[in-house]
């Protein structure tokens, strides 16, 4: 699974045509859903790939000036993403940015979505002193997903919220919830929390859709999953929930580290060759 990461940049340069775009700056925001869990690759920062990096990729082609940070941090609750990164993100003058946040709010919290679309709405509008282009994103349907399901209609909520906040100060919605291939069980990392290296590259195409900006990236299908009994799915779930979800829970209850804190890519900076952050991908764009 782990080989389709690269499946959209296979190729020579000649056969990457220039993506046509306003934007020279992107700064993405977020948690681990940004910060790329769940899409493993040694040579990204942090060993990390994902979704938004996949969206710098293209974004990067044929703009010799573009640059890129990536501000998130795993484990992060709405108020915490906008505290520590809306400051950085201003410093950073980017005239693109993507705001995922709330998610662990409302699904492993409970929390009032009414409430986070305050603080969402007040994020938005102070992010919009950039005059950046903002992308903000809906909650998926966990619905299928035991425990994690029990929020459905928070999330739903929240979603609403979202697309009101986006309708009143400009900004783009990138639709997750809408997106259906992401009930697909092989768009999900084991863990049944994040998006599987192909579920990161479907969501790059969406984001890409949703900016109306021609791109590279071809759709994978998942292959179906072959049926099982009732008994076989409730195993299952026994089976993820000892070693995925209680450890996730766990950890969430002690505090993090210095190292769990930082930023994935601090420093807005080229997305591949020199100049790059320690860690991202060597290869030119086109060569990987």
């Amino acid at each position: 699974m782990h080989n389709v990461g690269h499946f959209e940049l296979q190729g020579s340069a000649a056969e990457r045509t220039p993506a046509r775009h306003p934007w020279n700056r992107y700064v993405a925001m977020g948690d681990s859903f940004t910060e790329g869990v769940g899409d493993p690759e040694p040579r990204s920062p942090g060993g990390l790939r994902g979704w938004a990096d996949r969206v710098a990729e293209e974004l990067s082609i044929g703009h010799e000036d573009f640059a890129y940070a990536n501000l998130a941090i795993r484990g992060l609750l709405l108020e915490e993403i906008l505290d520590r990164q809306a400051g950085p993100a201003l410093a950073l003058k980017p005239d693109l940015i993507t705001l995922s946040a709330g998610g662990n709010d409302v699904i492993f919290h409970g929390t009032d979505p009414d409430r986070l679309a305050v603080q969402l709405d007040a994020g938005v509008q102070l992010l919009g002193l950039t005059r950046a282009t903002i992308v903000l994103f809906t909650g998926p349907d966990w619905g299928s997903t035991p425990v994690l399901g029990r929020n459905r209609a928070k999330v739903a909520i929240f979603n609403e919220n979202v697309r009101t906040i986006a309708s009143r100060r400009g900004a783009l919605i990138a639709d997750l919830w809408a997106l259906r291939q992401l009930t697909h069980p092989r768009m999900w990392d084991p863990d049944r929390l994040h998006f599987s290296p192909l579920g990161h590259h479907t969501v790059a195409m969406m984001v890409l859709d949703t900016l109306s900006v021609a791109n590279t990236l071809k759709p994978l299908m998942p292959k179906d999953l072959p049926e099982s009994s009732w008994r076989t799915a409730r195993a299952s779930d026994l089976v993820w929930a000892r070693n995925y979800l209680l450890p996730w829970v766990v950890a969430r209850i002690r505090p993090q580290t210095a190292a769990e804190l930082r930023a994935k890519r601090p420093l807005a900076g080229p997305v591949f060759g020199a100049g790059m952050p320690p860690g991202t991908f060597i290869e030119a764009a086109g060569q990987a």
